[in-house]
């Protein structure tokens, strides 16, 4: 009965960062237009974005500690209540919409953010036994991928609440959603999930796990080695080079973002299982195995942790391997080159099968390796590296293609993704 309550808490957690998805998507859209139509440049309008980044670092060490002590639904209810106040603070008049005022409201939004995410990833921890690895496995990747899908139908929501009630009706409109989610939240869920058994002390934000710290520091590259070229440089590649109109580059992207989240969540069927027998979790029961099992696992239940076991490293150091070529591939050929627009097209969607599943497979280490008691204290330090890895990209991403062009900003991004292959060997 006790998994049985957990797994409803956990599918309102889920449904909460489904909604929550949902109008971010929708509001980076309508931030990305409408101010394009007040005359904003494609480098001024990614600026506004870089609290949200900055704060998303911040966000991911305080908020897996705030997770612990206070418990999962408070900081999950407390994201949505920011996000809600986010939102309302651009229905200012237009002349009030200053760089900085957005910047601000920016980074309430991407606090309100991570903090949803941080919860929703953390509380999949304590549902699945440590004996049933690759149902954990199936779950992170289907949480994950549903996530990013759903980011990708907020990019079209956003437009098409800009075209059917204007920017301000728009905003409404979201926070409309987001408020009938807190109601439902303040109702529906428990004030105990995820709350450490002892009270942490805030110098325990950072991290001791070797396992923790190595995914950390390959989550930063390939975060930064994917938005180094696609945050800044793609769209205005997109818009300049190849003249599409905003709205094609926009519905380009939103549909780039939704089959990536589908590769994400599909991810175990392509990475296969690691059918090795009797590995860590299969030739010998730990203790607390033995305990829930009884003194001596009978044949099933040998078989049960013999099979239920998540993907090797081997196949983490390939997929990542992989990656690795992808945006070299691109920038070889643009070099050469050899039909831009074709190749570009190509290598994006290469890019998001093979950094989707890449992805999948650390957020399934990351909730594999992290510490059951005050999970969102491991979970957050790792989120952190991924907000400072788009952090750095997007910094970089506006930088270098400013200076060396879009080639460099690729070269850059390999350089990175060989850094994270590198890393993750080390687990």
């Amino acid at each position: 009965m006790r998994i049985s309550v957990n797994l409803k808490q956990y599918l309102v957690i889920t449904g909460n960062y489904w909604a929550f998805t949902l109008t971010d998507g929708a509001l980076r859209m309508l931030v990305v237009l409408f101010f394009h139509q007040l005359g904003y440049s494609p480098l001024e309008i990614a600026m506004l974005f870089i609290f949200y980044e900055f704060f998303g670092v911040v966000t991911n060490l305080v908020g897996g500690y705030l997770g612990a002590r206070i418990g999962l639904n408070r900081t999950m209810q407390i994201g949505l209540v920011m996000q809600i106040i986010a939102l309302a603070a651009l229905t200012v008049p237009t002349e009030y919409l200053t760089i900085l005022w957005v910047m601000a409201a920016q980074a309430l939004s991407g606090i309100a953010k991570d903090l949803n995410k941080m919860s929703a990833k953390s509380a999949i921890k304590l549902l699945v036994p440590d004996n049933a690895q690759s149902t954990l496995y199936k779950w992170v990747a289907i949480l994950t991928g549903s996530k990013n899908a759903l980011k990708g139908v907020g990019f079209f929501l956003g437009g098409l609440l800009l075209t059917l009630l204007g920017f301000v009706g728009a905003l409404y409109a979201l926070m409309a959603l987001l408020t009938v989610t807190w109601l439902l939240s303040l109702v529906l869920l428990q004030g105990e999930l995820g709350k450490a058994k002892a009270k942490p002390k805030f110098r325990q934000i950072f991290s001791k796990s070797r396992a923790i710290n190595i995914l950390s520091a390959a989550r930063m590259f390939l975060f930064g080695a994917r938005d180094v070229w696609f945050v800044i440089a793609l769209p205005v590649v997109l818009s300049q080079q190849f003249a599409w109109d905003h709205w094609q580059v926009g519905t380009f992207l939103a549909v780039w973002v939704i089959f990536y989240g589908f590769i994400q969540g599909i991810a175990p069927r392509l990475t296969g299982k690691d059918r090795s027998q009797r590995t860590a979790l299969g030739a010998e029961p730990n203790r607390s195995q033995r305990t829930a099992l009884g003194a001596e696992p009978n044949r099933s239940q040998r078989t049960a942790l013999d099979t239920e076991h998540g993907p090797s490293q081997h196949a983490v150091v390939l997929w990542a391997a992989g990656l690795t070529l992808i945006p070299l591939g691109i920038a070889l050929l643009l070099n050469a080159g050899i039909a831009p627009q074709l190749t570009i097209m190509i290598g994006l969607l290469l890019f998001a099968l093979m950094f989707a599943v890449n992805s999948s497979l650390h957020s399934y280490l990351i909730i594999r390796f992290a510490d059951a008691d005050g999970v969102s204290l491991d979970v957050g330090f790792y989120y952190m590296a991924n907000a400072m890895g788009r952090l750095i990209g997007t910094v970089l991403s506006g930088l270098v293609f400013q200076t060396a062009g879009f080639v460099a900003c690729l070269i850059i991004s390999t350089l990175f993704l060989a850094a994270s292959t590198v890393i993750v060997r080390r687990l």
